[in-house]
């Protein structure tokens, strides 16, 4: 396999207070794990700036008006409870997005067989009309539309192993049937979606864990769940948001997931996408607060998507 690892330069130009757990330490993290010697063969690319406008391809007309509305002159202001803007968020947020559509240009060119886009601010729980859950733009959702637009996908499959509920993907995709959105996750947990009654319009997959589930459980639901119903279908291009928060150190969550748990699962997809997509995958940093559990469940899954086994070393 030949992946592009796409890496965000000004990733801390989002900030947070101090203590918020989505916080610029989580991408040096990434980076300190990125750099050992077993990615050598990694395709590396710094994040451009993307055109933050095509969020209107997801979110509604007013979206990015109020956003710039509400980003202080200087500081940090609040969004809700949790969900903070500071006032270069928005060029962290443009290369984000950049990266994400450099991971999928990359992709969809044949230059690699998939990608790893380490960037924030996380994006999956931004819904039509309100940002959320430390997230300002869903930057998955529009890569998505971004496939279609730009390159004709038809059929786009998002699968989210973050351990909260993508309700903000969820939210934009739930009557379109030519995106296909799976999500493994935490309930009860925040936001409190992702029932597995919600179905959309047949494109929705939830498979909700019970607190403290551990990669048995995580395995019984994509074998029985998710997989199936992702290789029916048929995807054109997987896209993952990858988060790492239902690792056991996670602080935010109370699932046991370990650092193997991430290589196994990746393997799965990696599977369905060799079978159905060319083995294309454009894989989006999501959650994991916790540093060492982010670390090496992203080793895990950059290293398969990299070499198809699990690293020798975790150097």
């Amino acid at each position: 396999m030949s992946t592009l690892l796409v890496s965000q330069t000004n990733f801390d130009d989002h900030r947070t207070p101090p203590g918020h757990p989505e916080r610029p330490d989580r991408l040096r993290a990434v980076e300190e794990a990125l750099a050992a010697s077993v990615f050598d063969a990694l395709h590396r690319r710094e994040a451009p700036y993307g055109d933050i406008t095509l969020a209107e391809l997801v979110h509604d007309g007013n979206y990015m008006a109020r956003l710039r509305a509400a980003r202080p002159a200087e500081g940090i202001g609040q969004l809700d409870d949790d969900t903070f803007i500071s006032d270069q968020s928005m060029s962290a947020a443009a290369t984000g997005l950049g990266g994400a559509l450099a991971g999928l240009d990359a992709v969809l060119l044949g230059e690699v067989d998939n990608a790893f886009c380490a960037i924030r601010p996380p994006g999956h729980h931004a819904e039509i009309a309100r940002p959320m859950g430390f997230c300002l733009i869903n930057t998955v959702a529009i890569t998505a539309r971004e496939a279609q637009r730009k390159y004709g996908a038809e059929r786009i499959a998002i699968v989210d192993f973050d351990v909260h509920h993508g309700n903000g993907t969820q939210d934009i995709f739930k009557d379109d049937p030519s995106v296909f959105y799976a999500s493994s996750h935490q309930m009860p947990l925040f936001p409190g979606t992702g029932h597995p009654s919600e179905t959309g319009v047949g494109n929705i997959v939830n498979a909700a864990l019970k607190a403290h589930g551990d990669g048995a459980d995580m395995r019984a639901a994509y074998k029985e769940i998710i997989l199936p119903a992702l290789d029916n279908f048929a995807p054109d291009l997987i896209l993952l948001s990858a988060g790492f928060d239902a690792h056991q150190r996670d602080p935010l969550a109370q699932l046991e997931w370990e650092d193997g748990d991430y290589a196994w699962l990746t393997g799965k997809l990696m599977d369905v996408a060799e079978r159905r997509c060319a083995n294309r995958i454009v894989s989006l940093l999501e959650g994991g607060y916790d540093l060492k559990g982010l670390a090496g469940g992203v080793r895990q899954h950059v290293a398969m998507l990299l070499n198809g086994r699990a690293p020798e070393t975790s150097e």
